[in-house]
């Protein structure tokens, strides 16, 4: 996906006219979000910049290529939550990355009054992204570990 720096399209979009809207759509199309792909191309985007190929990401959350492909396409959509936030554990992103990556997929960002996330936040400010260490941080504080039950 090429990119097109949002302020610039916004200063542009200033002059464009109702009967201009055709002409603006079709000039920037290539530098406009797919709904269904923005999640995908986001989340290849941080791995390159991250050094970590999608193999690895898969295998860190033992999931399956076919499955993982699935999930970052949308092809299939998950209404588990944490199963985004592992794939974002599992590639090292940090805590503005996952809230990014989760409103891309269709879920809520990460959020400071929520406990449970709040821990989460800490975790990913501190750059742990190990699973085990995140889930003995929740359960201390009684809380559910991410859940990671994965439905192929």
């Amino acid at each position: 996906m090429l990119q097109k720096p949002t302020d610039e399209m916004e200063e542009a979009l200033k002059e464009v006219g109702p009967g201009q809207i055709d002409s603006y759509l079709k000039t920037n199309s290539q530098f406009m979000v797919d709904e269904n792909r923005a999640f995908y191309f986001y989340m290849k985007d941080v791995l390159k910049r991250k050094g970590i190929m999608l193999k690895d990401l898969y295998a860190r959350m033992n999931v399956s290529e076919k499955y993982g492909g699935q999930i970052l396409t949308m092809e299939k959509h998950t209404p588990n939550r944490d199963l985004i936030i592992s794939f974002c554990i599992a590639g090292h992103f940090d805590w503005n990355e996952t809230g990014r990556a989760l409103k891309l997929y269709g879920f809520n960002e990460l959020y400071a009054k929520d406990p449970r996330d709040a821990v989460i936040m800490v975790a990913l400010n501190n750059r742990i992204h190990d699973f085990d260490e995140i889930d003995e941080m929740l359960t201390q504080k009684g809380f559910d570990p991410i859940r990671r039950e994965y439905k192929e």
